[in-house]
């Protein structure tokens, strides 16, 4: 099983209330450290003006190439539902490691908080209340409905299987769990 995202691109309007509730559920302090992202996205010029958002959590990839880069096998993904988890403890920190598993990344997922010796942490589905049967944080403080998780192959079912949206581009190396309903211009 593989779990994944859905993301409804025209219902999004960019109220930051999934970064937000992602870092309070997950106690990340105030400042540039983010799991969860809204990517703000404009065109055009008045009056033909296009803009778009766009969420940037760690997509869970089928694939993930932070994985095999990182020095000390920090990085994992669990078996029985593909979410990839990075255990802190092994971590070599941002002042000893070279950042592999960042520059690996396609959509910038992994990262280190601003302290020395920052450890690195990323989305991890809200693994603890995946664990209860529930949502992701994020999911649940989406007021618009743009959001939902669950097991991809039901989420492809539900939605489609979109694998574009505006400002997003799909890498076939690593294969993001993300499905979209992406906006047109």
């Amino acid at each position: 099983m593989q779990v994944g995202f859905y993301f409804d691109q025209t219902r999004c309007i960019g109220c930051s209330a999934c970064v937000v509730a992602c870092k309070d559920w997950n106690d990340i302090p105030a400042g540039p450290e983010k799991w969860m992202r809204i990517i703000y996205n404009e065109k055009g010029k008045f009056p033909n003006v296009f803009v778009s958002y766009l969420i940037s959590p760690c997509f869970h990839c089928e694939d993930p190439v932070c994985i095999p880069v990182c020095p000390v096998n920090a990085i994992t993904k669990r078996k029985e539902d593909g979410i990839v988890i990075v255990d802190s403890d092994k971590c070599l920190g941002n002042e000893q490691c070279d950042s592999k598993c960042l520059k690996a990344c396609p959509y910038d997922a992994p990262q280190f908080g601003p302290d020395k010796g920052a450890k690195m942490r990323k989305c991890n589905f809200c693994l603890d209340r995946h664990l209860e049967g529930k949502l992701p944080a994020c999911i649940e403080a989406c007021r618009t409905r743009a959001l939902d998780a669950g097991k991809l192959e039901d989420l492809i079912s539900k939605y489609g299987n979109i694998k574009n949206a505006d400002n997003f581009t799909f890498s076939q190396r690593t294969k993001p769990t993300i499905i979209f309903k992406s906006k047109s211009k």
